[in-house]
């Protein structure tokens, strides 16, 4: 991870990334024109797929075409010249999304890639794809708010969806800036609750993907193990497992404010529940207007969390060497 600042640095310059993100893709120029498409897949992994989760939790009630995350080598057997396909590839090397952007070019599908350079990068320009290019040098999952607009406007350009998302994240920077001093703070303090203990984060569906981010960021950031689950699946399966004593997990109820009645009402039942195995039971409430202003400010929250937890760990918040040794692995 030679070259790389310190993780504290990218979480503090989120709302600026996320600023110059939407610089990026509004003045971006496509070089395709826009058709008719039936459905539309997101690839990507890790913390160059995390954008995707947001955007399909962001458009799930209102998009009027199919649309599918790919996390794997392969795309879905639909795909076809009526399909949009988005690959996402911080370093342009991600050898999953680089075989999905190879099949969507043989399959004839409407391709745009998001990515620093890379084989991606280098793909694209051979094949005149749209590329739109984040800045280079930052760890990958530190790029959420550059890459996170980019999807946005290219479903936009593809007139899958209108430019509200623009007010939308206009607004959510401001409100950044404005209760960043508290966010700090206050995940400082989840973070001390923290230590020890094994981070459990449940949500509403409807911020599945967010509540992903932060488990992400704890296994990366903080270098611990945990796992979200999102109501009201959960509620099928998982709070049957609540049996016994489990004072080394802490349990993060994630919440926008804007719940049905209905999920507000398993929060509250869920919690009387757990409580009976745990003391370590902690609540995050979203601030904001709109769904981009509430997501944005729980990814924060949750990144500052992690780096606080990781400097009460006293571990390396951006080294993730075990990653790299499995891609060399590969690689041989």
């Amino acid at each position: 991870m030679s070259g790389y600042k310190e993780m504290d640095f990218y979480i503090g310059n989120f709302a600026n990334l996320l600023e110059e993100g939407l610089a990026v893709g509004s003045n971006y120029g496509f070089n395709t024109a826009p058709k008719p498409l039936k459905n539309v897949v997101l690839a990507g992994l890790g913390g160059s797929g995390i954008g995707g989760e947001i955007v399909l939790n962001y458009l799930e009630r209102s998009i009027t075409v199919p649309l599918v995350l790919c996390k794997d080598y392969f795309l879905p057997g639909f795909v076809n010249e009526d399909t949009l396909v988005i690959t996402s590839s911080y370093s342009g090397n991600t050898e999953e999304t680089l075989s999905v952007l190879n099949e969507a070019k043989e399959k004839g599908a409407v391709v745009a890639c998001v990515t620093s350079g890379g084989k991606m990068g280098a793909f694209a320009g051979a094949n005149n794809l749209d590329c739109i290019a984040l800045p280079e040098g930052i760890p990958p999952r530190a790029c959420f708010g550059a890459s996170l607009p980019q999807i946005l406007f290219i479903l936009k350009h593809y007139n899958i969806i209108g430019e509200e998302f623009i007010g939308e994240l206009k607004a959510a920077v401001a409100l950044l800036r404005t209760e960043e001093a508290d966010i700090k703070n206050d995940a400082r303090l989840l973070a001390e609750k923290l230590q020890g203990k094994l981070p459990i984060i449940y949500s509403d569906q409807r911020i599945a993907g967010i509540a992903t981010r932060w488990r992400q960021q704890f296994n990366e950031n903080s270098k611990v193990l945990g796992w979200e689950r999102p109501f009201p699946e959960m509620n099928h399966n998982e709070l049957v497992g609540w049996k016994d004593n489990a004072e080394s997990l802490a349990v993060i109820f994630l919440h926008t404010g804007a719940e049905l009645d209905r999920v507000k009402l398993r929060f509250d039942i869920n919690r009387s529940v757990i409580c009976n195995f745990t003391n370590a039971i902690f609540e995050v409430v979203a601030k904001g207007d709109s769904f981009l202003e509430r997501a944005v400010y729980l990814i924060l929250f949750g990144d500052w969390c992690s780096w606080f937890l990781a400097e009460l760990r006293g571990v390396d918040a951006v080294e993730v060497n075990v990653i790299d040794y499995l891609k060399g692995e590969l690689n041989k």
